[in-house]
């Protein structure tokens, strides 16, 4: 299972330009509302995408989703820790409490 990141961590992360964040809903919810800086990866795409979008297999990664009853975060997780990623968290709770806490979101 893949290693969890809380909200204040990732915000910290964030701020400090040391992660790569993904959000693994895509299509219309990613230009809807995305966390700041991530960049869309579902879970189809990952094979094909990541070695472009992530060319350094260590380097810090948080795969996102909409709320802890979305598996997408995980299913990104998992695919990229099969390619060989291994620095990859999950920010379990997703957008919706990034948002509800009142937090910065990108569209």
């Amino acid at each position: 299972m893949t290693t969890l990141i809380t909200r204040e961590e990732l915000a910290k992360e964030i701020e400090a330009g040391t992660v790569t964040v993904l959000d693994a809903l895509g299509g219309e919810y990613y230009d809807k509302a995305h966390l700041p800086g991530a960049l869309p990866l579902i879970e189809s795409e990952v094979d094909a995408r990541a070695p472009q979008l992530l060319p350094d297999k260590a380097a810090a990664i948080v795969t996102y989703c909409s709320n802890p009853a979305c598996a997408n975060s995980q299913s990104v997780a998992t695919a990229l820790e099969r390619l060989g990623y291994t620095n990859v968290r999950k920010y379990r709770e997703g957008i919706q409490d990034w948002s509800e806490a009142g937090l910065p979101i990108e569209s």
